[in-house]
């Protein structure tokens, strides 16, 4: 699978990785493991020690330096071999590194081309930093489906109605017309649903919510699998900044192209300061994902097997519009960064 490879992709939430703590993770079919130099900044390496290729994950941080569990052989978060304890440290017993930025609450890291590695192309989650801790809940998984099919479950909506009937479903997705916005580095889409129902999940947050609402869904995808996703409910005819909203965070990094890492993060307008709100939305949510949409992504997954989603010919529906325009998008994109160089072919593994 050719994944697009300069650009910024979540590793892990900041919180994962505390001093001392080595972390390892796949991503994107590389073995990378994650640690803290004493400054608290993050670095990532390749998971294997270039001696033997032990994995560096199964060692130790020792001040700024990964050392070997195997032979002690040490390493910087430049790659650059420190320490050495059976001889002169060599240049060519580097590790290879990658760059790694902290903002929003999550480790970034750019498994591309690393001197274009540029922090101000981390998507703007910055809804999720300024969040006081009791209006706010992340969390992640691994799940066995490609990082394109978990995208899909959040630019189409419409499966809420059906995948969510007692939970997030009956706030009148099915019966609206999606408006997609693209522009030269995201996909908006928005759905409108009025004088509907309150969602069962919603209704039963807030039992004097009135019977009739309107409601608002909007998803911003940032290439390749960031998402911003609002939800907003308000009384009908009501204004839309007088809405109870959430503003999630829905984030997807490939593992393999058959499994994936799922970032998730939320807050709202509404109760900020009520810490056991806060307990019961993420309870619920990672109830939702876990028992709804994962099992049900990962059984997709298994039907198409190691097929691309194109060769299978899928049938396409009005409701597919926005995830369409994403899968069109980042293949482009995918397409355009193998053209101008053999990127795909000289990576670490």
């Amino acid at each position: 699978m050719n994944y697009l490879r300069n650009t910024w992709y979540v590793a892990a939430w900041g919180h994962e990785i505390g001093p001392g703590q080595l972390l390892a993770r796949k991503l994107l079919d590389i073995h990378v493991v994650l640690f803290r130099d004493d400054a608290g900044r993050p670095a990532a390496l390749l998971d294997r020690c270039p001696h033997r290729f032990a994995p560096l994950s199964a060692g130790h941080v020792d001040q700024d330096i990964v050392v070997c569990g195997y032979h002690g052989l040490g390493f910087a978060g430049s790659g650059a071999c420190a320490r050495n304890p059976h001889g002169p440290v060599l240049r060519n017993m580097a590790v290879p590194s990658f760059a790694t930025h902290e903002a929003h609450r999550a480790i970034w890291i750019w498994m591309g081309e690393q001197d274009r590695a540029d922090p101000a192309l981390i998507p703007d989650l910055s809804y999720l930093a300024s969040a006081p801790d009791t209006a706010f809940s992340c969390g992640n998984i691994v799940a066995k489906g490609n990082c394109e099919v978990f995208v899909d479950n959040i630019m189409d909506l419409s499966h809420t109605d059906y995948l969510h009937p007692t939970t997030l479903g009956g706030a009148g997705i099915t019966g609206t017309r999606p408006t997609i916005v693209e522009a030269g580095d995201y996909v908006d889409v928005t759905w409108f649903a009025p004088n509907t129902r309150p969602s069962p999940l919603l209704a039963g947050l807030f039992p004097d919510l009135p019977a009739t609402t309107d409601f608002w869904q909007r998803v911003r995808w940032f290439a390749p699998g960031v998402m911003r996703l609002t939800a907003a409910t308000v009384a009908a005819g009501g204004a839309e900044d007088e809405a109870l909203a959430n503003v999630n965070a829905h984030i997807v990094t490939p593992e393999t192209p058959t499994s994936s890492h799922y970032f998730f993060a939320a807050t709202r307008n509404y109760g900020v300061d009520d810490a056991a709100l806060n307990e019961r939305i993420a309870t619920a949510r990672e109830h939702i994902f876990g028992t709804e949409d994962k099992p049900m992504i990962e059984l997709v997954q298994a039907r198409m097997g190691d097929a691309d989603f194109w060769a299978l010919k899928p049938l396409l529906l009005s409701i597919d519009s926005a995830a369409v325009r994403v899968r069109r998008h980042l293949a482009k994109l995918i397409e355009v960064e193998v053209a101008v160089g053999d990127l795909h072919g000289d990576v670490p593994s």
